[in-house]
């Protein structure tokens, strides 16, 4: 092949591949992400277990892929799974459907659950639906990392959180009749910025992954 050819191909080469990068969609702009392990929720493995079953079965709610009781199958609750959900720019997040007036016609996203025995939520002999309140602040946590509008009224200081400082800690409740006390124990988030933004959930090896990324 003649020094000249090959000059050529190299040439239209070059042009595809430039051509094609241009074609490419960036990729979103990761603004906050944290993990945690779900088996350190509590030193005792059977409390433990309830906290991590708790977690997984709101997620499960939030996501769709449980709707109640009589369609819960534990084993596919502890499965690996990602899920997603976005928010436009002046639409809230709010944990649970209680919320201050002010949030009424903002919000569009809960977790679909109010962390009862109906729901099939567990008890370990102190609060039906321990654990939520870890799930809350995790994702209260990448959400202030996140530079996101968010509110929480209810700190949980009464107790620790593991691997979460106390200053991102959500107490959670729903009760049914008790408006004002469950408006004051939810968590609010709103996507104050210019863009779409989505919430990353990712279970994998017992840690769990909550990020924030902004869409381009």
């Amino acid at each position: 092949m003649s020094p000249n050819l090959i000059a050529a191909l190299t040439t239209i080469s070059l042009f595809v591949l430039g051509d094609q990068s241009s074609l490419v969609v960036p990729s979103d702009h990761l603004l906050a992400q944290h993990e945690i392990s779900l088996n350190n929720r509590q030193s005792d493995k059977w409390v433990n277990d309830i906290f991590k079953d708790n977690i997984l079965l709101n997620l499960a709610y939030m996501s769709g892929k449980v709707s109640g009781k009589d369609t819960i199958s534990w084993d596919e609750v502890r499965k690996p799974f990602s899920y997603q959900f976005k928010l436009d720019p002046g639409r809230t997040f709010a944990y649970h459907e209680d919320v201050f007036l002010e949030y009424q016609d903002k919000v569009v996203k809960t977790t679909n659950a109010h962390f009862n025995a109906s729901e099939g939520f567990k008890s370990d002999g102190y609060l039906m639906g321990d654990g939520v309140c870890h799930l809350a602040s995790l994702i209260y946590w990448v959400a202030k990392d996140a530079g996101l509008e968010t509110e929480a009224r209810t700190n949980h200081n009464f107790a620790v959180i593991p691997d979460i400082s106390r200053e991102y800690g959500v107490s959670i409740y729903n009760y049914p009749a008790r408006f004002e006390a469950n408006a004051k124990q939810n968590l609010y988030i709103t996507n104050n910025g210019e863009k779409t933004i989505t919430f990353k959930f990712e279970y994998q090896n017992e840690n769990l992954k909550v990020s924030v990324v902004e869409s381009n």
